[in-house]
């Protein structure tokens, strides 16, 4: 290869994926251009022939490029060579007469193999022609064009690639030369990526579970319609607030609970953590719900953003004083089916002070017989639905009744 086409060759190459018009900025050579099932030569440093049949590493600049670098740039040569990005240069019949690794590897040969040969030998006539016509208009305007085309692969699905194609000059005649890098599965993993994006879009909005992006700080990043129905917010009103003003505030087990998980999380100390809360709507309403928290991703120290989805909810009510672990303790006996007699004794209580709680009871919880006390416990999220024996929503052991 002459010096001129090198230098020309070297400075068409797309040095970022932002200047060959695709969605990310990926700098070009990371990764396999290759396409699935495609592995990667190697020179041997020990002189020896790689697996794909080429000439000695001392006899790299001649391993079927057909044309010989100059003194001087032998670097450059090798660099081309082995580059990642696809690389060729045809006369104006469509002969080949040069390609390196990379292109070479796009159908499934070695350079070797297709220098000296023709366009109609590798692709399809159809495809052949459409090449030969942008080498014409190449040829007609004399000045580079950058562009994306596709390619038959060597499994048989298309390919695209990105780049350009230029005029240069070899031993007094015009060429074309083009280099070019493989789009094919970052296009393909974009488009996977895009579709996973909206089905989980889909299933937020559309399964009727209040859920939330949080970030690590605890600021709502994007939240479903059914959590901002919860708050009685407006989606554009829910996103970008703070976690904590959703909180049922003042200092308690609860709220120190959820600290130290979040903690964690965050931390990357565990990964998914299952807690209650009391949450608080802009009416000031309360609802106990159950709280699923999940970070996303592995690759930083510390999570980025967790989600956080809410399985169950009690009926919202007005804020009340907290009760005893006395008085939970009675609710559950009283779920359980005990007796008053039965409950006095279990907890060491006289009658007289079982009848006092009894009657707090009524009165917080506003029910008036023992079947709507046991029926308020549960839909305000006292007790634990789904659960036997009956035991507080606030356990920290599953067959914990406190």
């Amino acid at each position: 290869m002459g010096d001129p086409s090198l230098k020309t060759l070297l400075e068409s190459l797309p040095a970022f994926w932002r200047e060959c018009e695709v969605d990310e900025p990926w700098q070009a050579g990371e990764g396999n251009a290759d396409g699935p099932g495609q592995t990667d030569e190697w020179d041997d440093p020990g002189g020896r022939a790689d697996p794909g049949g080429s000439q000695p590493t001392g006899d790299r600049r001649r391993r079927g490029a057909g044309l010989a670098a100059p003194p001087g740039h032998a670097a450059f040569a090798d660099l081309v060579d082995l580059a990642p990005a696809a690389a060729f240069i045809r006369d104006r019949d469509g002969r080949y007469l040069w390609a390196n690794h990379a292109y070479a590897h796009l159908y499934g040969t070695v350079p070797q193999q297709l220098v000296g040969r023709y366009i109609e030998d590798f692709d399809a006539p159809a495809e052949a022609d459409r090449f030969r016509a942008l080498d014409q208009q190449i040829l007609t305007r004399g000045t580079p064009v950058r562009h994306t085309l596709r390619y038959r692969r060597p499994d048989g699905t298309t390919g695209r690639a990105v780049g350009h194609r230029f005029p240069v000059r070899e031993q007094s005649r015009t060429c074309i030369a083009g280099i070019y890098v493989d789009i094919t599965d970052h296009l393909r993993a974009t488009a996977q990526r895009q579709e996973a994006e909206e089905n989980l879009s889909a299933l937020r909005d559309h399964s009727g579970l209040p859920c939330a992006l949080l970030s690590a700080s605890g600021r709502v990043v994007e939240a479903s319609v059914a959590a901002a129905e919860l708050f009685h917010l407006g989606l554009t009103d829910l996103v970008g607030r703070r976690a904590h003003t959703l909180l049922a505030p003042g200092p308690g087990p609860d709220l120190d609970r959820l600290h130290r998980r979040w903690n964690s999380l965050i931390a990357r100390r565990t990964r998914r953590v299952e807690t209650t809360a009391v949450l608080v709507d802009t009416r000031g309403l309360q609802r106990r719900a159950e709280v699923h928290l999940t970070t996303i991703g592995h690759s930083a120290s510390r999570a980025r953003h967790v989600w956080a989805v809410i399985t169950h909810q009690s009926l919202a009510h007005e804020a009340h004083p907290p009760l005893t672990a006395a008085q939970i303790r009675i609710l559950s006996l009283l779920a359980q089916g005990s007796s008053n007699s039965d409950i006095a004794a279990s907890l060491k209580l006289s009658r007289q002070t079982l009848d006092y709680h009894l009657s707090r009871l009524r009165h917080l919880l506003g029910a008036a017989t023992r079947p709507a006390l046991v029926a308020r416990a549960y839909v305000l999220g006292i007790l634990a639905p789904h659960t036997w024996p009956p035991r507080s929503a606030t356990a920290t052991h599953p067959l914990s009744t406190a």
